[in-house]
């Protein structure tokens, strides 16, 4: 809730968090004296939203919480790149904590800070600091240890002014954070606050890769995708394939004919390059790696937001094999995007914890003969409190080749797009 009781909007992922700051910090953009500090992980996508928007360098700012010993949770403190630190000094002397203690924390965290300059940088020096003006990005505050050694850190390198610009945090740390520096941004300061990512959709785990890719100029890998868009389209619809069954597969071309058909929009698109296909087709790991391939969907479902055909269409979701799975994720990791979800001869059960979380309508398709899937499949159903049915098609085999049950999959998709999405 805001300050006068109204609620508000939670972020859709943290790419449209860095957009909104950029909004606020509009000020900033085009100046040469401008210099993005983003804190990795989480702070990176956000950060590197803003630096497109300001024209301005992107960097990481390393800092690792001083997690209390059996409650690593909870930070007694903090330290940041050039050797800064900061303590929760109500903290320690509340428990009495020795200062043996906290530099065997602090000696660990620092083997942590130094081996991840390494893995995001590489060679690449840090970034002259002097003279600029900083702004400090990370994609939310909780106790605002991490951020407040952070400022320390980069004021010891003696910049002409020091801007944090998170998405959300506590008034608590709002208050406190904002004697320390020139200039605070905050998109939303709800009370009670509760956690960073309760203010996202898509609060999914940044990973290493992923951050030098960004640093390095690239949003991930490009992959191949079919975006089909007929006359005056009512919805889109997202395929979601499993290894080994590509956006050239006849089957997944087939429904989406029949969905185009129906005035549907679709986007056909490879989750793993070819690289990574054949990588996997001699190991399997890939194909079952159903974070990456959630992360790949939401990519793909930006990629849609961004094109002026598609960006104002609801949106389904088509899951086959292991990409029902990341479907599934998806759909619960971004309830307000995701109208619905089609899953043919899918593996929802691999989605997990996230089977909870779903709020669409799910339809589930298998067929007769595939009698293992259906098992999965209902052990998945059971699972989720959103309304959800199984078709079970008769006679069919796994991949639906029997006379007339792929026609029967796609007419079912269809009407099941029909009904919840367009």
């Amino acid at each position: 809730m805001s300050e006068n009781g109204a609620p508000q909007r939670r972020f859709r992922n943290r790419q449209d968090a860095g957009r909104m700051l950029a909004e606020r910090l509009a000020e900033y953009a085009g100046r040469e004296d401008v210099l993005v500090l983003a804190l990795p992980r989480g702070g990176v996508p956000v950060g590197l939203e803003l630096s497109r928007a300001l024209e301005a360098p992107l960097d990481v700012f390393l800092v690792r919480k001083l997690g209390l010993p059996g409650q690593e949770e909870l930070a007694m403190g903090a330290i940041a790149s050039g050797g800064a630190r900061v303590l929760n000094d109500d903290l320690v002397a509340t428990l009495g904590l020795s200062s043996e203690v906290i530099d065997a924390v602090a000696e660990r965290e620092q083997v942590e800070l130094e081996r991840r300059e390494r893995v995001y940088r590489g060679d690449r020096p840090a970034p002259e600091v002097r003279d600029r003006t900083v702004i400090l990005v990370d994609d939310g505050l909780a106790t605002g240890s991490s951020m407040r050694a952070a400022v320390e850190a980069v004021r010891q390198r003696h910049p002409r002014r020091i801007v944090v610009a998170v998405p959300a945090a506590p008034r608590q740390t709002c208050d406190e954070l904002r004697q320390q520096v020139d200039e605070l941004v905050v998109l939303r300061t709800p009370h009670p606050f509760y956690a960073v990512g309760a203010w996202y959709e898509d609060f999914s785990e940044v990973s290493d890769d992923e951050v030098r890719a960004m640093l390095a100029g690239e949003e991930g890998p490009v992959l191949e995708g079919d975006l089909v868009v007929p006359d005056g389209a009512r919805a889109v619809v997202l395929f979601a394939h499993g290894s080994g069954s590509s956006r050239l597969s006849p089957r997944n071309r087939f429904v989406a004919g029949v969905l185009q058909e129906a005035g549907l929009a679709t986007y056909l698109v490879d989750l793993l390059t070819e690289e990574e296909e054949e990588a996997d087709r001699l190991s399997g790991h890939l194909r079952f790696d159903v974070q990456l391939l959630a992360r790949r969907l939401g990519g793909a479902m930006e990629t849609l937001s961004r094109d002026p055909r598609t960006g104002k269409l609801p949106l389904g979701l088509f899951g086959a094999s292991t990409g029902a799975a990341a479907a599934l994720v998806v759909a619960a990791e971004r309830p307000d995007a995701v109208r619905a979800v089609v899953s043919r001869g899918g593996r929802p059960d691999l989605a997990a914890e996230a089977l909870d979380r779903v709020r669409c309508p799910t339809l589930l398709l298998v067929g007769a003969r595939d009698e293992v899937v259906i098992d999965l499949n209902r052990e998945a159903m059971a699972r989720m409190s959103a309304p959800v049915e199984l078709e079970i098609v008769p006679d069919a085999t796994h991949l639906f080749p029997e006379p007339g049950a792929l026609e029967r999959v796609a007419e079912l998709a269809r009407d099941w797009f029909d009904r919840y999405v367009a």
